[in-house]
Order: structure tokens, then C-alpha cells, then sequence
């Protein structure tokens, strides 16, 4: 297996933006944002994708959850903002390591992409 980029990150061995963490989360900005907020937040454990989710990981969802809110909180943010979880290729997952993207600080339209 090819090593996970945000286990590096999370590792420590490849920089990121860091903006949040506790003992089963990091959060850090997208080096490729797509909106004036976009931050991943990422489990520390490696998760490969919500299809590799199982019982157990239902908090942990949760948790990554309330972690976006306080980030869209932090930054002003707490009212406007979007969480996407991209599952498969075709859904635009390019990072196989569970994450929720938040993105605020613009509109939206709907359907997205």
C-alpha cells in the first residue's frame, strides 16, 4: 500500500495548515481550497472511506460533525456553510483516508458540481 498523504500530514511528515485537533480528529486547510473557508477534518485513525465505516465509527462521524461547526464558528462563519463527504472516484474522492470538507465564506448554488 502506497503511503496516505494525511496520515503524513497527521504524522507530521508532509506540512499542513493545521486549525483544530483533538485526541481522534486534526483539522487542517485544503491546498486546494475552493471556497475563502475550505478545511478538512480528518480522523487520526486511517478510515479509508465512509464505505469502510462499520458501528463503532458512528460517534466519531458525529465528532467530526460538531468539529466543523466550531470551525464555522471560529470563523465567523456559524450560519452559511456546507460539509461534503466524497465516497469513490466518481464522487470526487481523491484521497482514500476518510474527511469531511467545510467550505463557507461564499455561495452555494444547488445541485453542487
Amino acid at each position: 500500500m502506497s503511503k496516505c498523504l494525511f496520515c503524513e500530514i497527521i504524522a507530521g511528515r508532509i506540512p499542513g495548515e493545521m486549525v483544530g485537533q483533538t485526541d481522534s480528529l486534526v483539522a487542517f486547510r485544503d491546498i486546494n481550497p475552493q471556497a475563502p473557508v475550505h478545511v478538512l477534518i480528518v480522523p487520526k485513525e486511517h478510515i479509508e472511506s465512509m464505505r469502510s465505516l462499520e458501528k463503532k465509527h458512528a460517534p466519531l462521524v458525529g465528532e467530526m460533525a460538531l468539529m466543523a461547526q466550531q470551525l464555522a464558528e471560529d470563523v465567523g462563519y456559524g450560519q452559511d456553510y456546507r460539509l461534503v463527504m466524497n465516497t469513490g472516484i466518481n464522487a470526487g474522492q481523491s484521497v482514500f483516508h476518510l474527511h469531511m470538507h467545510l467550505l463557507s465564506g461564499r455561495d452555494f448554488t444547488w445541485p453542487p458540481g
